[in-house]
């Protein structure tokens, strides 16, 4: 079977789309190749086995190619739905007129989708039903792209399990996921506690990696089950009393930075020591 964006022929729940139904678009996409004279395949350091065009002496894009942009649900007759993805690519491609000017073949509709139309995506998306979701390593690299991720991620409320690693997040605060129990935002752009989403019933918090600065906002998590936060390679990490602070604001807390929680920990801040202390450098 073709490969599909964000969907793994070999599912776990042990779905699988016919490739008959399949063959409509695909072989669209090889049509537009088939003008082009080619010689034998070639090595591809990147690309893997391509085949060489004639006339310029490079290789030849392969017919996957055109669905570079194409997220599964524009793909035409197939039922899989976005609760049933674990890892899709969800990311906006360029605008029609963008890739005409690129000269880029690719399946995305020349038309403007009609109400039904949105209305059936929205539907085979399915935001809402997912329980654990990973849209790590996006690539957003644009405004609209941006744009179309906190629109998923605004529908995402039954969601429990999500991860966000590494797609150069810089503001969630108006997102909310109710039932959300453990978030990874590692290697984003971070720089504050108020610039994460809310997560009323958060349990596991990952932040490894951003640029938080220090620790003002932290008690906003204070009435959250919060057992376990990451806060490694912040900033924020190397200021004074840095533990002892962070489990003074979170009650709850149990294991900071992978490490349980100390009897050192536990002790209320010596304001009055603290300032007789002599640090050498």
């Amino acid at each position: 079977m073709p490969w599909i964006p964000g969907y793994s022929q070999n599912s776990s729940s042990g779905l699988a789309t016919s490739s008959q139904k399949f063959c409509k678009s695909y072989s669209s996409c090889c049509s537009i190749l088939s003008d082009s004279r080619t010689v034998p395949l070639v090595l591809s350091q990147n690309r893997g086995i391509n085949s060489q065009n004639f006339d310029s002496g490079l290789p030849s894009p392969l017919p996957s190619d055109c669905f570079k942009y194409v997220s599964w649900c524009d793909i035409e007759e197939h039922d899989v739905q976005g609760n049933l993805l674990h890892c899709p690519r969800v990311r906006e491609g360029p605008s029609e007129e963008e890739l005409f000017f690129r000269g880029e073949h690719t399946l995305k509709r020349g038309k403007k989708a009609t109400d039904t139309e949105k209305w059936q995506k929205k539907l085979q998306e399915n935001w809402e039903d997912c329980a654990e979701l990973n849209l790590s390593f996006q690539d957003l690299g644009d405004l609209y792209q941006v744009g179309n991720f906190k629109r998923i991620l605004q529908r995402l409320i039954r969601v429990e399990k999500l991860w966000l690693v590494d797609n150069s997040l810089t503001d969630l605060s108006a997102i909310r996921l109710p039932r959300c129990r453990e978030l990874n935002v590692n290697k984003n752009h971070f720089t504050s506690f108020k610039q994460l989403p809310r997560v009323p019933q958060i349990q596991h918090l990952s932040l490894a990696e951003n640029n938080i600065m220090t620790l003002s906002g932290i008690s906003d998590f204070r009435h959250t089950p919060l057992e376990s936060l990451v806060l490694k390679r912040n900033p924020c990490e190397f200021q004074e009393r840095y533990r002892q602070l962070v489990f003074s604001s979170l009650p709850n807390l149990k294991m900071l930075d992978g490490i349980p929680k100390l009897p050192e920990d536990c002790s209320s801040p010596d304001i009055r020591g603290f300032f007789k202390m002599c640090t050498i450098l």
